[in-house]
């Protein structure tokens, strides 16, 4: 198996890493002296040693920034002071820990400890150093076998007030069996070990290994030990959770369902996989490619080559340049500090990624931020691969998968496992190697945004073009690809890197026709790793994380870590079980999608059109000083629309383009999860998440016959996704279906030429693709037998408020929301409507004028969406313009009343709301009011969902920080869990992201009976999808165990776990106690009361979900 091995620049000159070393500590100080420092009140802010770059607020390198640009001189809001805080703590300390992981993976021994020395004669440095620095260097010293320096570095821990821990025994120990230490030092560090309270298995037990560290840690102890044998592994832990009790029980356990796949092919699918993530990015073809190649853009594309090959030796060069001058020690230079950063990557690979970012910046320009963020990541993203292969992590992974296979692979034997059980059991069997989990080394935010900025400028320098390139009779002087403009957002200039107009018209001239994707944009080409902790899924060597954060917050992932990981197994099974559905293309759909693409599009079927169809703007006379206003807005509003068309023609292009490219093959979409636990695939463009388009082109790779009532749902299907017979009974659908089967079988045959009955439907491409499947089995000989992969979806009616009227057991909202059997359907949006009709008439005969002027105008479409987000959280002012946009797009609707008959509607809305709900509002109320109170505390709101994942709100008061980088300073928000929660946000966003994490937590209980009962299951959210034979099972498991979830004491429980969280005497706070505890313990004792609402009527109502 190939294995790129990474050529690095092993040493730093030795001056250069001084600089580096010196700046790093000067930097860093320098920050905590700021904080001290009140802030100049002046635009100009005197930040020039990039000051707080070290103690700024952090995160995950994959998370968001908020980030905002601020030109010199331009109207900035003043950052705010940096108090000494937790905040600029933590920060520093992570700063530290990746500069010393930076000197680990270089292996520079000597550099890491003068710097781990720096720091420590830092009293500033000192107070935020942890054992886990110390460790991180004596494990480069292990490496080189170097003894004497770990003892050295071990006597500085208790002076520094540090104890060692097992990671530091365990580095010792891996020393000492490297060099063959003599028995007697060996002795001295075991005892060391046992005095401090630890016990020699919990070496292996606890510690994280790479390459061969654990197999040297055993030789020292067996030179002292010979007998000594490894702990067993512990045996697997059994999930308690009274929701799974039957799941998990062995009794009940069934085989783990097989592939349609051979050993051999699944080998093959993951060897294609592993090729793939180990060259960063893929190259495809785009599905424009079939459009004739004209005289222009053959030219245009040997011009482009032969530009883009100057550009990659003129980057390479100021990259090496710019190392250079970091190299050299005369004067502490800003970007010393990142040098290191500049090591741990061949040349060549800044270089790809910087030609990359190029390559992909549109038309419009893209922030400097997010530009730089972007680069930033691509680095670190590449650096954790070459880590991964540097521990011989791969190595291992494959060894294990190329076993895993055997419980997915038609021709093993059955095996009654869960993905995660059997992955665990293989590693446990493996015993040696390294860990599969990465020691901890995400780098702060502030970091990833001056490494990529610093490339920025290389990049905008660097690259240039002739002038004369598209017209010959300029002058042939070299002009930027890029320049640096600023924009305005609110009171913010913002700062954009656009590209040159002749680089822009050079790129839409050559019409290329590849794309480059990021491999880990891609589908999975194998099944995927299983989630066994949240530091382990999905992909083979590209990095995810369990779960989203948002922009900086870590606190997601140490609540993760320190829940017992049998906690979280129903959550990773869930996943597991998503991620495990292998999908395969509708070809004759994406054909038909593609030829429609690729002829101008078409706006109403959600394909669009190219540019070449954009508004053309107005001639505009003379200078822009001279242009009238309505001109001016004229001009703004094509630029806007161009700007809109570009970004969706892009969309559409990247969907149907990997769409295209998979179109033979199977493939896999691992998942993960938002904070919230409701999951999403991990691939960004294309996914069964998507549009109409998207989803018409996914099919199942697994294929069922449709059985007795099969064809039955399909028909039924079809009419759902029409959206003409909402309000009739399955029945009458499926009769309507009969009656229409000949413009069915019509637009099947015909669908471009024919009625095209199919494209005057809510999804038409979906209905496109229900009409060929049931055409094809209504003429196969026995419709019963036929095979069909096509996805059957039942949707939730109004889900956020089925959820509020279970836990109410609100009789009159469970009625409404199709909770209690009824022979048709209930529509909640127009009895909503139907409530607002009532009250409109009566303010009508009062004399209301513009009750008066909505008669006629009140519908379910008005109203719809408004009733749809009361439920999670939408306010007055959001619902009003959700109104006012649907009155916007009746014509008849006078334009000057739409301000006050949005603003009527919507309270009228929330009135018939609170009528007809209100055991919901009830709810609603306690839930606000116990957040509002915990964040005036001081504390973020958490919970643990009845599948036990621990949640916590990541809404903290954002502070500004100013990074001075080169081309212009950035003001970087920062939000993170040191600081002090948002209230408002805190306690709006408690009921809605309470009832988000109850859908999840149902979604994941049917996912995991349906595994039980053989289903191939998955969901968008509250709209749950299986083949046309197991709908019914589908929809039996789908009730029982929603009933199953709301006969827990879920507000009782939430009620608890609060009351012992926030009131209790251990977290006490500096508020005195009586006064606000009080109120939060009479307000958190005082759940709402219940109604009569018999919870076991759902497993008898047809439209819960239909």
């Amino acid at each position: 198996m190939y294995i790129r091995q990474l050529k690095v620049e092993q040493e730093l000159p030795s001056a250069a890493s001084q600089l580096a070393l010196e700046g790093q500590v000067k930097l860093e100080v320098e920050a905590e002296a700021r904080a001290k420092a009140k802030i100049m009140n002046s635009p100009k802010i005197p930040m020039t040693k990039a000051a707080a770059a070290w103690s700024q607020s952090s995160g995950g390198p994959h998370s968001k920034p908020r980030v905002v640009e601020a030109k010199e001189g331009a109207q900035l809001k003043r950052p705010q002071r940096m108090p000494r805080d937790n905040s600029n703590q933590q920060v520093l300390q992570q700063t530290i820990q990746s500069n010393l992981e930076c000197f680990l993976f270089l292996q520079q021994p000597e550099q890491a400890e003068q710097y781990l020395l720096l720091c420590h004669s830092s009293p500033v440095k000192r107070k935020v150093l942890d054992v886990g620095a110390y460790n991180t260097v004596m494990r480069i010293w292990a490496r080189k076998g170097c003894l004497n320096r770990i003892d050295r570095l071990f006597s500085m821990l208790e002076p520094a007030g540090l104890r060692p821990n097992l990671d530091s025994y365990a580095v010792a120990l891996e020393c000492m069996g490297r060099n063959q230490s003599p028995p007697k030092a060996i002795w001295r560090y075991l005892q060391h070990l046992n005095s401090n309270g630890f016990h020699v298995d919990e070496l292996f037990q606890k510690c994280l290994f790479e390459a061969d560290e654990k197999e040297m840690v055993l030789w020292a102890i067996r030179t002292v030990q010979p007998s000594y044998q490894l702990p067993p592994p512990p045996s697997p832990q059994i999930c308690k959770s009274s929701l799974l009790q039957d799941f998990y029980s062995r009794e009940t356990m069934v085989s783990y369902p097989k592939l349609d796949f051979s050993v051999k092919e699944l080998q093959e699918c993951f060897q294609q996989q592993l090729e793939m993530e180990l060259k960063n990015t893929i190259t495809i073809e785009s599905v424009e490619a079939a459009k004739p190649l004209t005289p222009q853009a053959v030219k245009a594309r040997e011009l482009l080559a032969t530009l883009r090959s100057q550009w990659h030796n003129a980057i390479l060069q100021a990259l090496q340049n710019s190392k250079r001058s970091m190299a050299r020690p005369k004067k502490l230079s800003k970007y010393s500090v990142l040098y290191p950063y500049l090591c741990l990557l061949p040349d060549e690979e800044y270089v790809d990624i910087m030609l990359q970012v190029l390559n992909d910046l549109s038309p419009q320009g893209e922030s400097l931020a997010i530009l730089a963020r972007e680069l930033g990541s691509k680095v670190y993203d590449r650096y954790i691969i070459q880590r991964k292969l540097r521990s011989c992590q791969l190595e291992k992974v494959q060894e294990i998968y190329e076993k895993y296979i055997q419980l997915l692979a038609k021709d093993s034997q059955p095996k009654q496992y869960l993905p995660r059980e059997y992955w665990e059991k293989l590693v446990a069997e493996a015993g040696f190697g390294p860990s599969l989990n990465l020691k901890n080394c995400s780098w702060p935010c502030v970091l990833l945004m001056r490494l990529g900025m610093h490339m920025l400028e290389l990049l905008v320098k660097s690259v240039k073009v002739p002038r004369n390139i598209l017209n010959r009779r300029l002058e042939s002087r070299p002009i930027p690809v890029l320049y640096h403009v600023y924009s305005f957002y609110s009171n913010w200039q913002v700062g954009l890197v656009k590209p040159h107009p002749i680089f822009s018209q050079l790129v839409a001239n050559a019409a290329e026709t590849t794309l480059t994707f990021n491999s880990s944009a891609m589908p999975m080409l194998c099944p995927p790793l299983p989630w066994t902790s949240p530091r382990f899924g999905a992909f083979v060597l590209n990095d995810t994380k369990l779960m989203r954060f948002m922009d900086e917050t870590i606190h997601h992932q140490l609540l993760l870590e320190q829940r017992p990981l049998v906690n979280l197994h129903p959550v990773l099974d869930a996943l597991n079980q998503l991620g495990n559905c292998a999908w395969k293309i509708n070809q004759p759909v994406l054909d038909i999608i593609i030829s429609i693409f690729n002829d101008k599009g078409d706006e109403k079927l959600d394909i669009p059109p190219p540019l070449s169809e954009a508004p053309k703007p107005p001639t505009a006379p003379g200078h822009s000083s001279t242009w009238s206003k309505s001109l001016k807005h004229e001009l703004f509003l094509c630029k806007k629309k161009t700007a809109e068309m570009h970004s969706l023609r892009m969309d559409a292009l990247y969907k149907l383009s990997i769409a295209n490219y998979v179109r033979d093959k199977v493939f896999w979409f691992p998942h993960n999860m938002d904070f919230r636990g409701r999951t999403y695939p991990c691939p960004p463009y294309f996914n069964h998440l998507g549009n109409d388009v998207t989803r018409a082109i996914l099919l199942f790779a697994e294929g069922r016959p449709l059985g007795p009532r099969g064809l039955d749902w399909l028909k039924i299907h079809l009419i759902n996704l029409t959206g003409l017979k909402k309000k009739n009974a399955l029945q009458e659908r499926l009769e309507y279906a009969n009656e229409i089967m000949e413009d069915i079988l019509d637009s099947a045959d015909h669908p471009l030429t024919g009625r095209k009955w199919w494209m005057d439907t809510d999804e038409p491409w979906q209905t496109l693709a229900c009409c060929m499947e049931i055409a094809k089995a209504s003429r196969s000989p026995d419709p019963a037998a036929y095979i069909s992969h096509f996805p059957v979806h039942q949707d939730g009616s109004c889900n956020g408020l089925q959820h509020y009227a279970a836990l109410g057991r609100d009789l009159s909202g469970a009625a409404s929301v199709n909770l209690v059997p009824c022979g048709l359907p209930q529509d909640v949006y127009s009895a909503v409507a139907q409530q607002v009709e009532e009250f409109r008439k009566k303010d009508a005969e009062r004399g209301l004028k513009v009750a008066q002027v909505l008669q006629g105008f009140i519908s379910r479409k008005v109203v719809k969406q408004t009733v749809m987000t009361v439920v999670y959280g939408v306010t007055r002012y959001g619902g009003r313009l959700q109104i006012e946009k649907r009155l916007k797009e009746i014509e008849e609707f006078p334009e000057e009343y739409l301000w006050e008959a949005s603003h009527y509607l919507v309270k009228q809305v929330f009135n018939s709301i609170k009528e007809m709900f209100s055991a919901t509002r009830n709810i609603q109320n306690w839930l606000t009011e116990s957040a509002k109170l915990i964040a005036q505390s001081g504390r973020t709101v958490e919970w643990v969902t009845p599948l036990g994942l621990p949640i916590i709100q990541p809404y903290y008061r954002s502070r500004s920080t100013v990074l001075n980088c080169g081309m212009q300073r950035l003001s970087v928000k920062n939000s993170n869990s040191s600081q002090k929660p948002d209230t408002v946000k805190q306690k709006n966003a408690f009921p809605p992201n309470f009832i988000h994490s109850l859908d999840s937590t149902h979604m994941m209980l049917t996912a995991l009976h349906c595994l039980r009962k053989g289903l191939t299951f998955v969901s968008v959210h509250d709209c749950y999808w299986t083949h046309a034979l197991t709908v019914d099972v589908m929809n039996q498991v789908c009730r029982q165990q929603f009933v199953a979830l709301h006969s827990e004491k879920i507000l009782q429980d939430l009620s608890q776990f609060m009351l012992e969280k926030y009131c209790s005497s251990s977290s006490s706070s500096t508020e005195p106690i009586a006064h606000w505890q009080k109120r939060l313990m009479e307000q958190l004792s005082n759940v709402p009361r219940t109604g009569e609402f018999n919870l076991k009527q759902v497993m008898d109502s047809t439209y819960f979900f239909s």
